[in-house]
């Protein structure tokens, strides 16, 4: 997650937001005329959003939120079986060995395995269907497993930094440090490729807490590594190897959690990428009938993304025009803009004149689901 801040709303001037909303799934009649007597709207507008293959049925927003779902609980279980063999391989060295470090290692092997639990529970939350007190539905799960997923981290730092410090003041040896060594090896490997494949879903599905938790898995393969420092130290005769290996690798573990706590707070307080931003703002410019961009804001939910748009059109546009480059704006808006789940568009007219079927249009809200 990984995921220069700013607040990603571009509020470049006022409108009313009116109460009389249209809301439908794009699945217009064949029957209806939509062939406008306004040519900035026109027979081309029609054409383009007729011939475009799209499709903005629920079943297919739901299929998308589900596979990413899906993708995001598979990854969680397989880095669940790869970190709990590799703690396995390592415990029968701990027994071997008696190495109280690597023995703390396997300890925080296990407990990065067991991050999945929250992660995946949230994943099983996000799933369900949005009800009248959660209108969202129940995507902000994860970005609570990830506050859970910064704790762990953070308390993976102290009980490294804790760790180190009680080895440096009570010195003991270990033996079989072969075997010792190999099976710190073993734990940096498996741990940066469960941390590899966690943050590549993550990012790929746009779970902030999947990436943290990609991150923490990371931070445990450095870790690891300290257990092969202490090891070769030890060989050397320097016994107090592990222990200033074990701090180094304590504030190696802090720095990690700064990155991974920054990236929940971002998602917690809504921060998009500002390249989203001007991206969304760049396609709606270029909508034909698109007279300006007066508001832009987009959120997270989970994984998926939400958007509302408030644009201005020609004050002299039909309802039906209106209508059209509303869709038209919405249809290349999910296209240009990656996971975006979402799209609510508001459309204000140029000027004001008094007729009725003007003021309709400064009415008219066009909210598509995708």
């Amino acid at each position: 997650m990984v995921f220069p801040p700013r607040i990603p709303e571009a509020a470049m001037g006022g409108h009313h937001d009116h109460s009389h909303d249209h809301s439908h799934a794009h699945e217009h009649s064949p029957a209806r005329d939509h062939t406008h007597a306004h040519g900035r709207a026109g027979l081309a507008g029609w054409l383009r959003h007729r011939l475009t293959p799209h499709s903005h049925d629920t079943a297919d927003k739901v299929d998308a939120a589900l596979e990413a779902s899906r993708e995001g609980m598979r990854a969680l279980w397989i880095s669940l079986a790869a970190l709990g063999a590799t703690a396995l391989a390592q415990a029968a060295v701990v027994l071997l060995s008696g190495s109280v470090a690597l023995l703390g290692d396997t300890l925080h092997n296990v407990a990065d395995a067991l991050t999945a639990v929250p992660l995946g529970i949230a994943f099983l939350i996000g799933r369900r269907a949005a009800t009248r007190a959660y209108t969202y539905g129940f995507g902000r799960a994860e970005d609570l497993a990830g506050i859970v997923i910064v704790l762990v981290i953070a308390g993976s730092a102290v009980l490294a930094g804790w760790t180190a410090l009680d080895r440096l003041l009570h010195p003991a040896g270990i033996t079989h440090l072969p075997f010792v060594a190999a099976a710190g090896v073993i734990g940096f490997v498996g741990n940066e490729l469960v941390a590899r494949y966690r943050i590549a879903v993550g990012r790929r599905i746009g779970s902030a807490a999947l990436v943290a938790d990609g991150l923490h898995a990371r931070t445990d393969g450095f870790t690891s590594l300290a257990v092969v420092a202490a090891a070769g130290g030890a060989a050397l005769g320097w016994h107090r190897a592990d222990p200033v290996v074990g701090l180094i690798i304590a504030v190696a573990i802090a720095f990690v959690l700064k990155d991974a706590a920054r990236e929940v707070y971002r998602r917690l307080m809504d921060r998009v990428d500002p390249a989203l931003v001007d991206t969304a703002e760049h396609t709606l410019r270029h909508v034909p009938g698109v007279r300006d961009v007066t508001g832009l804001r987009l959120r997270w939910i989970g994984h998926r993304m939400h958007a509302e748009a408030d644009i201005v059109l020609d004050a002299d546009l039909t309802l039906q025009a209106a209508h059209e480059i509303a869709a038209d704006a919405e249809h290349r808006l999910t296209h240009a803009v990656p996971r975006l789940d979402r799209v609510t568009v508001h459309t204000d007219p140029a000027t004001h004149p008094g007729a009725a079927h003007h003021s309709a249009l400064s009415h008219h809200r066009h909210a598509a689901t995708i």
